[in-house]
């Protein structure tokens, strides 16, 4: 009995073998392997760089009336992110490329922390310094084209900057947005539209 089992099951082992064989060779039958793949995690996803934006306008937006001449004439809010790695300080310049006698410059902001990431509606970080812009004044100048002068660009630009700038409330405009400049080690831009 036991002989008559081992011969059974040797035969059953020889014909299976023999069908997967040639069951192989003409490729009826299904292919049972599974190949396993893995997929590495991408380190090719670019860091958001460096940038600001306000949450009162789009970027190439109108700058809402409250913001200009034609309002309250007061800063507008402003947020920013991923600050350069080494900055020690940031600025902000506010100026208007398209103004009728040549670029103006509203807003000069120095001092800002590196570690602010906004600054609120109608007010400046503790510890800042605005020094005068192209009227003379240290203050906020709102956006106040020409009537018929169209369109005018109003850059609200931030600077990284590789160190604090002793500029004071009577730096000119000029000098004060070639210090920024000079000492710069990223920037990034909103622009608000304004005039007609």
């Amino acid at each position: 009995m036991r002989l008559a089992a081992a011969i059974l099951a040797l035969l059953c082992y020889a014909l299976t073998a023999c069908g997967s064989a040639e069951q192989a060779k003409e490729g009826s039958a299904p292919s049972t392997s599974v190949h396993a793949t893995t997929t590495e995690p991408s380190s090719s996803v670019a860091p958001t760089p460096f940038g600001v934006s306000s949450p009162a306008f789009a970027d190439n937006g109108q700058i809402p009336a409250e913001y200009t001449c034609n309002g309250r004439n007061v800063p507008p809010p402003l947020r920013w992110q991923n600050v350069p790695a080494g900055a020690q300080s940031l600025a902000l310049v506010l100026d208007d490329p398209d103004a009728v006698g040549g670029l103006y410059v509203h807003w000069v902001v120095t001092g800002i922390p590196p570690s602010a990431s906004e600054i609120a509606d109608d007010a400046q970080p503790a510890g800042a310094v605005v020094s005068a812009n192209s009227g003379g004044k240290a203050a906020y100048l709102g956006p106040c084209p020409p009537a018929g002068s169209g369109v005018h660009h109003y850059r609200f630009q931030l600077y990284a900057l590789s160190k604090p700038l002793a500029l004071t409330p009577t730096t000119p405009a000029r000098e004060a947005t070639q210090e920024i400049t000079g000492s710069a080690i990223g920037s990034a831009v909103v622009v608000g539209l304004f005039g007609g």
